[in-house]
């Protein structure tokens, strides 16, 4: 074994609770540095990309250490100020180092070697095989080196594993592991004119040659003038695609002059991103409202790190930020602009980019991996031949992880969204806290706004933690929307109810389409249905694998669960009782789009929701169209509230607000009246005064009432006081322990006794064990612990022994297959 004098501590893409050892020569010590990636073998056979995050020369005990494989970096791939970052939030989300690496950087920078099977070439007539084993070893013979999934797709059996294995041990074929790289170059063909008749001489002769050959010529013209090379020395590059589309000519043509070594031909790496940018605007004027909220931020910035802006709906903020953008820019600072949703980067890209042109970059998953990569790369001071260092980046919560080397500030739109808080997997960060410490590792200064600030960042404002500066003016000083709200029970009493509408929004729907008007339809439930039931016996359709009813799609005749993805298709009859009276319960955003079609037949109706927009441009393809006239109705869940800015939205309806008042959830409240405060902002923006209708059963609840009065402090109060009352964030922290097992005994112990450990720490409620509201989820029962931690304790010292408890719990032999999930701050 190799002895070494240098170690190199090093974090690997596992749910592994440490970093581990390997060694590194002398000169290596030299190359490496924070940050760097290399190659490392873990385990016996699987190598894997690790990032070094310390060098030293403390030999570790007890134990052999590995060499490293391979160097991948002559510079670092992750920062000092991102190894520290990652290092909090695996500390204060209580996830492992490695899940953190794997969200923070893009998979193409994460080499990891595949298993390449290879048969022994001897003759093994003296092992004893089986049908199977026979099989494989006969493909590998004739194509060594298969992966797996090659290997499965050759032989045509997919349960091979227990054969491979078998026969691995047995010696016939032997695993090797290959690196396999995932980020590829992109390259692109460029045309250019043989040196030979660059002077105008041999250029005359050689057009005068191809008199005879007109589209030769042609194509050779076209590549003059393109080019500009007659009336430049240096001239321009022609790509072949480019050149192609100016011309009626095809490739036989290009391969003609290529093959009389007339033009040639030479590959350039290039970038994935979009190159185009839009002629540069000047800013806004901003107005007196906006340009006092401007200064007003600017000086809290000198006593506060974070400030709230607080700006009423259509009240102009993003006008307010592209100010704020502007003065980072001047001082050659980048800015990190989030936003909860890709659906919001449609809008303001463009807005961003007629102001700051190729400055601006977007970052978001609907982004290929490769693209991503060089997004990071750009911003990791290494950009394309002929792109521009991005000084802004737009992007969603992921783009917290981006290598910043001069952030100025952060900017996080629409704050209070629970879309910033990751769920699955591990880390489950939530963007805004996180961002706020990233911000405080680069110095950096932080705006929230928002016009229905979260109870948390409003508090954090009203105790001097946060500056807050308040917006209270709408753009153009328009006038509020006039709020209505109808009495579902009355109207059904009165007969009023056409479906799920009342007589209040058909009349302003049809109002508003005699003017040419649009309309925003808003219920946060997709799909036709909520649930399919039997008229005879009352049988529902539920899922096998959660503890869910199917969800009916009418668009493609489905059944299926939002949990899992289980689908049932074409069900005609009941499965209990055999009756073919299956009857639709409940509706979605798919049964009011059919809804609205049957009553205004005549015009363009679409749906905004998870379903319709799963492709990669599909949200900008139904947002660029409602922008521009050609959908009269948009009918969407909580994606059509965030945000977005449409001026020609006249009349907003929120179909039931009471499956958001009476979910089961202390922020329930606090949800609902975001939701329909931000909806209703969509209305009336530009042209007059807008008109926003909520059906309810329960029009008298506090909460309809701070809507329709457009009192976000009256909201506040009574919130506050209940959390006060009840022991409930910002008067506390959550902690929320999941515990999953397929066997319900099983887990009833296994929570019990997590609960009774828990139990015993200093300053801690517990609440639960208790069966989640959704109790069963891909066979997996599951259990909630939920712990309230006072504010003023040692947040990191409890956190520690949590650990320890889950940990001890699961040294429990009989607990093997328990899986324990952490949610820190849940939403």
């Amino acid at each position: 074994m190799k002895a070494y004098r240098w170690f190199v501590d090093v974090i690997l893409p596992l749910p592994l609770p440490r970093p581990y050892t390997y060694g590194i020569s002398v000169r290596q010590t030299e190359l490496l540095k924070p940050g760097c990636r290399i190659i490392v073998q873990f385990g016996k056979r699987k190598n894997h990309t690790a990032i070094i995050q310390s060098l030293h020369q403390n030999k570790p005990v007890n134990c052999e250490v590995k060499g490293i494989i391979s160097v991948l970096d002559d510079k670092p791939t992750v920062s000092s100020k991102q190894l520290l970052f990652w290092e909090w939030i695996a500390d204060y989300y209580m996830c492992t180092p490695g899940e953190v690496f794997r969200s923070a950087l893009p998979a193409a920078f994460r080499l990891e070697s595949e298993t390449r099977l290879f048969a022994d070439e001897a003759d093994n007539q003296m092992v004893k095989l089986t049908e199977s084993e026979i099989l494989i070893h006969s493909v590998l013979k004739e194509n060594q080196g298969l992966t797996l999934n090659r290997l499965i797709s050759y032989t045509g059996k997919k349960n091979i594993l227990t054969a491979i294995k078998s026969m691995l041990e047995k010696g016939i074929i032997a695993a090797e592991e290959h690196l396999k790289e995932r980020y590829k170059p992109k390259y692109r063909t460029y045309i250019r004119l043989n040196p030979a008749y660059k002077n105008k001489r041999a250029l005359n002769e050689l057009m005068n040659k191809l008199e005879r050959s007109p589209k030769q010529l042609n194509l050779l013209l076209k590549y003059l003038e393109l080019s500009k090379i007659i009336t430049d020395r240096i001239g321009a590059e022609v790509g072949k695609s480019e050149l192609l589309k100016k011309t009626a000519s095809g490739q036989s043509v290009i391969s003609l002059l290529i093959k009389k070594k007339i033009f040639e031909t030479y590959q350039k790496e290039v970038s994935r991103l979009s190159d185009r940018f839009p002629v540069l605007q000047k800013m806004n004027e901003l107005n007196n409202s906006q340009r006092v909220a401007f200064e007003k931020i600017l000086g809290k910035f000198r006593d506060s790190n974070v400030v709230l802006l607080h700006g009423v709906a259509s009240g102009g903020k993003t006008e307010i930020y592209i100010r704020l953008i502007a003065d980072q820019i001047k001082k050659n600072k980048q800015v990190l602009y989030l936003l909860p949703e890709i659906a919001l980067t449609v809008q303001i890209i463009r807005r961003l980019q007629n102001v700051f042109g190729e400055k601006v970059g977007i970052y978001h998953s609907k982004l290929s991996d490769s693209e991503r990569v060089e997004i990071y790369n750009n911003l990791n001071g290494f950009p394309k031949p002929g792109q521009s260092h991005y000084q802004v980046i737009l992007g969603v919560r992921s783009s917290i992880f981006l290598p910043f080397q001069e952030l100025g500030l952060v900017i996080v739109d629409e704050e209070h969204e629970n879309t910033y808080k990751q769920y699955d997997p591990a880390p489950r960060y939530h963007a805004r806290d996180a961002s706020i410490m990233l911000a405080n590792i680069h110095r950096a200064k932080v705006v929230l706004g928002t016009a229905t600030p979260s109870l948390e960042s409003y508090y954090n404002a009203q105790i001097k933690k946060y500056g807050l500066v308040e917006l209270k003016d709408r753009y153009l000083n328009l006038e509020m929307p006039e709020i209505i709200v109808v009495d579902l029970k009355a109207a059904r009493k009165r007969k009023e109810m056409q479906s799920h509408f009342s007589r209040m929004l058909i009349s302003s729907i049809a109002t508003a389409l005699e003017n040419e008007e649009q309309i925003i339809l808003f219920l946060n439930r997709r799909g036709f249905s909520s649930y399919l039931e039997c008229d005879n016996c009352g049988w529902v359709p539920v899922c096998k694998h959660c503890d869910v009813s199917l969800t009916y799609h009418k668009e493609n005749n489905r059944l299926i669960c939002h949990y899992c993805g289980y689908t049932l298709t074409n069900l005609k009859t009941c499965q209990s009782c055999n009756s073919t009276s299956l009857l639709s319960r409940g509706f979605g955003t798919e049964k009011i789009e059919e809804d609205v079609s049957i009553m205004f037949p005549n015009k363009k109706i679409t749906r905004l929701d998870l379903d319709n927009t799963r492709k990669r441009d599909a949200y900008q393809t139904i947002i660029s169209k409602f922008e521009t006239g050609q959908i009269d109705i948009l009918v969407g869940t909580q994606m059509v509230s965030k945000g977005l800015d449409f001026n020609n939205v006249k009349v907003v309806g929120i179909l039931n607000a009471d499956n958001m008042l009476n979910y089961p959830d202390f922020r329930s409240y606090e949800r609902s009246f975001q939701l329909m405060a931000q909806v209703a902002g969509r209305a009336g923006r530009k042209n007059g005064r807008g008109k926003v209708i909520i059906q309810t059963t329960d029009p008298k609840n506090p909460v309809i009432r701070s809507v329709t009065e457009n009192d976000y402090e009256s909201m506040f109060h009574d919130q506050l006081n209940e959390r006060r009352k009840f022991g409930y964030p910002p008067y506390c922290r959550l902690i929320n322990i999941i515990l999953k097992h397929t066997r319900i005994p099983i887990l009833n112990s296994a929570s019990d006794e997590l609960a009774a450990m828990l139990k015993l720490l200093p300053e801690v409620t517990i609440v639960g064990p208790e069966f989640s509201l959704i109790s069963k989820i891909r066979n997996m029962n599951l259990k909630n612990i939920l712990l309230k931690l006072k504010k003023d304790h040692n947040l990191l010292g409890i956190k520690i022994q949590i650990k320890t408890c889950i940990e001890d719990l699961l040294s429990n032999h009989h607990y093997n297959n328990l899986r324990i999930t952490v949610d820190v701050d849940p939403m």
